[in-house]
């Protein structure tokens, strides 16, 4: 016979409930929903002096003002309310509608060359809406894999899996079975998303600089290039004002990533995605999470997700 803990029952109670307010909350406008963020964003920030002071040093050490980082604070909050219409199936509709693009010449170049596509997004503006606008415009032609780290509640695990598994975008998770998962997308000249500024678990990083402070950065995204010929492109969705809608803006990777034999540990070309990641930052600080946690050291890596 099977015990539950106390933890256990709440969580199975929970389920239901978080699925029914997400839902409940999808259906709301997006200027709505971004209006109600932004003042959430500043009660997280006001509350937590961790997370204040997090957010203050990053900005400090990117050289960023403080009334350029300001605005993120609320961007923060807005990050958090837009993601009920993003995550439940088939209430994005509305918002891909209002999603335009800049750069999309670039995926139609990549496209034909064939060869599959690495996309790298930090976490700036609404990095959810990258995937998902690519999936409506170019899934049918290409599909997209994401690259995430499961959820350690179950219930919040199976919510975040069915948000990222629709048609035409696929997930993998970080594990040894993720990584061949993606492999096996790029060779059949499809795209990924991963979002390089997330610090990778023990073993799958090398540091290098970030805002000339060392940081622990994946080495997954010039592996998979390297073993495919896939081509790089950098993306990142600009939270238009007012709940007005997106832009997924693409560029290129100015800096080539150097060859594998010369790069065996992997920090020269997390080097050369960490300053490309720092050049879209800069595009717009103001959508940045600053409260990220990016110079944490890295988590070891558990045996079953080797």
């Amino acid at each position: 016979m099977r015990h539950f803990s106390a933890s256990h029952l709440f969580q199975i109670r929970m389920s239901p409930l978080i699925s029914g307010v997400m839902r409940l909350l999808a259906r709301w406008p997006l200027p709505l929903l971004h209006a109600i963020g932004a003042p959430l964003g500043w009660l997280v920030y006001a509350v937590s002096g961790s997370y204040r002071r997090r957010f203050r040093a990053n900005a400090v050490q990117a050289g960023v003002p403080w009334r350029e980082a300001r605005p993120a604070v609320a961007a923060a909050g807005r990050l958090m309310t837009e993601l009920p219409p993003l995550w439940m199936p088939g209430a994005s509709a509305p918002i891909l509608a209002r999603t335009r693009w800049q750069g999309d010449e670039l995926i139609e170049q990549a496209l034909q060359a064939g060869r599959g596509i690495v996309f790298l997004t930090p976490h700036l503006g609404c990095f959810e809406i990258t995937a998902q606008a690519y999936a409506h415009r170019f899934g049918a032609r290409s599909p997209m894999t994401v690259l995430y780290r499961p959820a350690r509640k179950p219930w919040l695990r199976d919510l975040v899996e069915g948000a990222r598994r629709r048609e035409h975008l696929d997930a993998a998770p970080a594990t040894l079975a993720g990584v061949r998962q993606m492999l096996r997308a790029l060779r059949r000249g499809e795209a990924l998303g991963l979002l390089p500024d997330q610090v990778p678990p023990e073993g799958l990083g090398a540091w290098a600089p970030f805002f000339g402070k060392p940081a622990y950065t994946m080495t997954l995204a010039a592996r998979l290039v390297h073993q495919t010929g896939a081509t790089v492109l950098l993306a990142w969705g600009e939270r238009l004002p007012r709940g007005a809608g997106f832009v997924v803006h693409v560029g290129a990777l100015t800096d080539a990533l150097p060859d594998a034999q010369a790069d065996a540990d992997g920090s020269q070309s997390a080097a050369v995605i960490n300053r490309a990641m720092e050049s879209l930052i800069l595009q717009c600080p103001g959508q940045y999470l600053w409260g990220y946690h990016r110079y944490k050291a890295p988590r070891a890596l558990p045996a079953g997700e080797r």
